[in-house]
């Protein structure tokens, strides 16, 4: 069980146990933890490992379960943290959900938890799988729809589903909650984890800035019709949709439609000018191969946004262009393409680019 320290997989390792599965908790370092796990007194691994160990201690005697502490800092930081960097350098908006869970959760992770003896490896994701009689696995969204994560996992593969389980995927948050009052189940974080776990505070435009080697370029505001309207003071600091921070008058409020990370240009205009038709995506991962080209499924193009009807066009192994029925808001490079069927997610990647 990968354990964060917060009521999700507190309750997670608590319905295992009740089940009748032996329990063996996996907490993480990703070099990026703050007060609540770890302590500021000794910065080394074996200072932070220590430390962790003993703000985990109530933990482990509320649920009776051995729990080992892993550095993995290197790695996260080697593919999390440095994806997250350069895909901003690129001119797109990352997800790094999209990319640890499939790199350190279901890989570093699973791989240790293999090492001592278990067979799977259990997180808080509200999410479900289920397994065909020819021995398939399907991913699904969970049933609480505010919380749903399937969308972060779609990059898992056949190998790492078949070793995954989501003991949430059937429960409400609300209810997590009552049965964590109910049991007397105290976890040690009292607030949300984050989509980005490793900002913690000052927000991406400062944790940027903050990186070795990462350099905010000011460059020209324009519109659509290449007119100059003003600077921006780093395309870093701005994203596909965005409307705040623009600070460029005009009869209505101007949005961010495009990061031209070529000429340094940040490209502008009014609300309608954010719909796309369509986009590409690349790297997909299938989780079950369509058997038609194209093929009509619901697209996910952002953790919340509502999966909207298209035709995806699939060219090559790992490619493919969507079309929406009704054009989208705010299609933004660099983040997931989620397909799904009703509420199977049957593949997802990364887009590349937009169609208007």
């Amino acid at each position: 069980m990968a354990i964060s320290g917060g009521i999700d997989s507190l309750v997670t390792a608590h319905l295992l146990k009740e089940q009748g599965y032996p329990v063996v908790g996996i907490h993480f370092l990703t070099g990026y933890e703050t007060g609540a796990i770890t302590e500021d007194i000794d910065t080394s691994v074996s200072g932070q490992i220590a430390a962790a160990r003993r703000r985990l201690h109530p933990f482990r005697e509320q649920l009776d379960i051995p729990i080992t502490v892993v550095d993995v800092s290197a790695a996260f930081e080697r593919i999390v943290v440095r994806y997250f960097t350069d895909t901003y350098r690129t001119g797109r908006t990352p997800n790094p959900c999209l990319v640890c869970n499939p790199s350190i959760k279901f890989d570093l992770i699973l791989s240790k938890a293999l090492d001592l003896g278990a067979t799977h490896l259990a997180t808080g994701h509200y999410a479900r799988i289920r397994e065909d009689r020819r021995g398939q696995f399907h991913l699904y969204r969970g049933i609480d729809r505010r919380k749903d994560q399937s969308y972060f996992l779609s990059f898992l593969t056949q190998e790492k589903l078949s070793r995954a389980v989501f003991p949430l995927g059937e429960w409400t948050k609300d209810r997590v909650r009552e049965l964590a009052a109910e049991e007397a189940l105290r976890p040690i974080l009292s607030a949300e984890s984050q989509d980005v776990c490793f900002i913690k505070s000052g927000g991406y435009s400062e944790f940027l800035q903050n990186r070795e080697g990462f350099e905010p370029f000011p460059g020209l505001i324009e519109d659509l019709n290449g007119n100059i309207l003003g600077e921006h003071s780093g395309l870093h600091g701005f994203t596909v949709g965005q409307r705040r921070g623009i600070n460029c008058p005009a009869s209505e409020p101007y949005y961010v439609i495009r990061l031209d990370s070529e000429r340094n240009r940040l490209i502008v205009g009014f609300q309608g000018d954010t719909l796309s038709s369509g986009c590409r995506v690349e790297q997909i991962n299938w989780i079950r191969p369509p058997d038609d080209n194209p093929v009509n499924v619901h697209t996910r193009v952002r953790y919340r946004h509502t999966a909207a009807a298209s035709e995806v066009r699939l060219f090559g192994d790992t490619g493919a262009e969507v079309r929406f029925e009704t054009p989208q808001s705010a299609v933004t490079p660099g983040q997931g393409a989620v397909f799904y069927r009703k509420d199977e997610v049957i593949g997802g990647g990364f887009i590349v680019d937009t169609v208007k």
